[in-house]
Formats: C-alpha cells, sequence, structure tokens
C-alpha cells in the first residue's frame, strides 16, 4: 500500500489515502454553515486530499462546544451544510461529517472570544446553558458542572444522532462520523474516570460503552453510508479509558457495520500526562487495525509526505489524517503527491501552479 493508493471505504472509493480530519472552526451562526465553511473545506477538496471530514457538528443545540458550532439539530441547517458537500465533492473529494455531542465540554468560548478567557464557560446571559454528561462531574474547576442524563435524555440523545444522520445525508455527505473521543459526551460514558453511574450505562465495560453501541446502531438503521468511528484509544490518565477496553469496542464496532476506526486519544481530563511527538498516536491506530481486524485511521503530529507515506506502506494504518499542516497549506496533498512522484490530484484551474 502507498499513501496516493485509492482506498475503498465500503461501497466508496478514496482517491487517495489522505484525509483531513475534522477541525473546528466555530464559525457558525444558529449552528448553520456559511461561506466560510464552504472555502475553508473546499480548499481541501481542491488541493486534493482523499476524504475531507466536516468538523464536530453538534445533534442537539446542547451538544455544541460553542455556540458558534455546526448543528443538524433541526431541517433548516441542511441546505447550508449541502453547498459545502457539493463542493468536496465536485472537486474528487469524498464529503464526510462528524457528528458530536460536547458533553460536560459543552457552552464554552470559542478560542478568540474576546470577552473570557477561551475555553471558559459561557454564561446564561451570554447564549451559554448547562451541560449534560454521564454524570454530576466537572471537567474542571473552571468548568460548569454538568446535570447528569436520565434514561429519557439519553433516548433523546440516540435519538438525536440518528435524525443528524438522517439531514447529513439529505445533505448529500457520503460518510457519517460519530465523535466518541476527546471527552466529549459517548467518550465521558465509556471513561470510569468520567462515568460514576450505577445504573446500565455505568460500571462494567459492557455497561460503559452501551450509549457508544446504541448511537451506532440508531445510525446504521437510519442511513445506508459508511459509519466511522473516532475513539481515544486511551485517557492518559491512570484508572482511565485505556487500549484494552479500546480493542473490546473496536471488535464491537466491527460486528456491528462501522467500516473504519479514526484512532486519536486524550482529551477526556485536563491532568492527562500526553507524550506529544511526531506521530505519537499511530502505534494506537496500527494496535486497532491489526489486533481488532478493522482499518484505521491515524493522526496526530502527522506533517510530513514520507511520515505520512511510510505509515500506510507499513501497514501501520489505511488512511493517515493531516490536520493542521492541512490548515497552513490546503495544497498539502498535491506538494505531497509531487515530492512522491506521484500523480497529482490538481484541478485545472490550478494545473498551471504544477
Amino acid at each position: 500500500m502507498h499513501l496516493f493508493d485509492p482506498l475503498q471505504l465500503g461501497p466508496l472509493t478514496l482517491r487517495n489515502r489522505v484525509g483531513v480530519p475534522a477541525m473546528c472552526q466555530y464559525s457558525a451562526q444558529d449552528g448553520a454553515a456559511n461561506d466560510w465553511h464552504l472555502m475553508h473545506y473546499g480548499a481541501f477538496a481542491a488541493g486534493g486530499a482523499g476524504l475531507v471530514i466536516v468538523e464536530a457538528t453538534a445533534v442537539l443545540p446542547e451538544g455544541r462546544i460553542t455556540p458558534m458550532d455546526l448543528g443538524l439539530w433541526n431541517d433548516a441547517q441542511v441546505e447550508p451544510l449541502q453547498r459545502v458537500a457539493a463542493f468536496v465533492r465536485s472537486h474528487g473529494a469524498t464529503a464526510a461529517i462528524q457528528l458530536a455531542h460536547a458533553g460536560r465540554k459543552a457552552s464554552t468560548r470559542w478560542p478568540w472570544d474576546t470577552r473570557g478567557l477561551a475555553g471558559a464557560p459561557v454564561p446564561a446571559e451570554q447564549g451559554g446553558w448547562t451541560p449534560q454528561a454521564p454524570s454530576a462531574v466537572a471537567f474542571s474547576e473552571q468548568h460548569e458542572a454538568p446535570t447528569a442524563l436520565d434514561q429519557n435524555g439519553i433516548d433523546q440523545v440516540v435519538a438525536a444522532f440518528a435524525a443528524a444522520a438522517r439531514r447529513a445525508v439529505q445533505a448529500d455527505f457520503e460518510v457519517v462520523e460519530i465523535h466518541a473521543a476527546h471527552g466529549y459526551l459517548l467518550h465521558e460514558f465509556l471513561s470510569p474516570l468520567s462515568n460514576l453511574r450505577t445504573d446500565a450505562y455505568g460500571g462494567s465495560l459492557a455497561n460503559r460503552m452501551r450509549l457508544t453501541l446504541q448511537v451506532v446502531d440508531a445510525v446504521r438503521a437510519a442511513v445506508d453510508v459508511p459509519v466511522l468511528v473516532r475513539l481515544s484509544a486511551t485517557d492518559w490518565a491512570p484508572g482511565g479509558w485505556d487500549l484494552e477496553q479500546t480493542l473490546v469496542l473496536a471488535r464491537e464496532l466491527k460486528t456491528r457495520g462501522v467500516t473504519l476506526i479514526d484512532v486519536s486519544t486524550g482529551g477526556l481530563v485536563p491532568y492527562a500526562q500526553v507524550p506529544a511527538a511526531a506521530g505519537f498516536q499511530v502505534p494506537f491506530a496500527q494496535a486497532v487495525r491489526d489486533q481488532a481486524g478493522i482499518a484505521t485511521a491515524a493522526v496526530g503530529l502527522i506533517t510530513g509526505n514520507a511520515q505520512a507515506e511510510a505509515i500506510i506502506a507499513q501497514s501501520l494504518a489505511d488512511l493517515v489524517l493531516v490536520g493542521r499542516a492541512m490548515l497552513r497549506d490546503p495544497h498539502w496533498t498535491q506538494s505531497a503527491a509531487r515530492e512522491l512522484g506521484q500523480p497529482i490530484p490538481v484541478p485545472p484551474q490550478l494545473a498551471r501552479g504544477w
């Protein structure tokens, strides 16, 4: 395998194995996409990426990280996202969208909000709300204590993921990714550090996995497109979610028709000791791929084309997601193709530059 070989993703064929991970832009109004999103995601598609994953898109208004997040909790949000998906597809990339619920990390300020510290809670008078979580345990001292979801609330979350997936398909997205990583709601249910419940959703590993599996089943029943799941393979904290539990979940996700696991780490607790370095999360993607027998995407400080090529050539993962390097250069894929001696995926309008 090589970086510029096509990748079969269910019934879809990606033109190469370079993807753009979901990266929040905090630029929506009432959850609706706008010209910024059209330009931002369109640039990655015109730049040659095989898969473009639109940022964390809230399935409920209270599931937004910030008031400026994208959403798919109502039908009015479909058409603005449809423009984005259509443009991405028109330039040869596969259009995906990540569906999410922020859980206890919701209702915070976006990074450049000058009214307070980035990530600080948004007060109710400024459009904030009380977050929801498996247990009434705040993410940090800075954050508001969330409300623990009851069974009715859990049922609403499951239904909201399914409804948002249907809207995503109506918006012509070809792939749906479920966000169960980075300390957001589904990850909070998975980890014993944030899930202190004593009912059917807490305690044992089977119970802690229950909500994620219910969401996957509901989404798979709602849409007939490839479903991906993003997982944090470890909390990087003692007593938390870890690779062993991730492998159990990944095997179960495979039996339920998930096409690929997008393997990240961390995000659950602010005191995590993360040994960040080039490609530091790739071994987790390799472990899930090899031990759970499911396709994986690798992500995390992957910046160089030789580095990305080696990940694929050595069968460490099936797909490489390039994040920050793509923000700096949306044409990263084309540069990598040229330097690796591969055909350059370039639209005719840009061909003179290559």
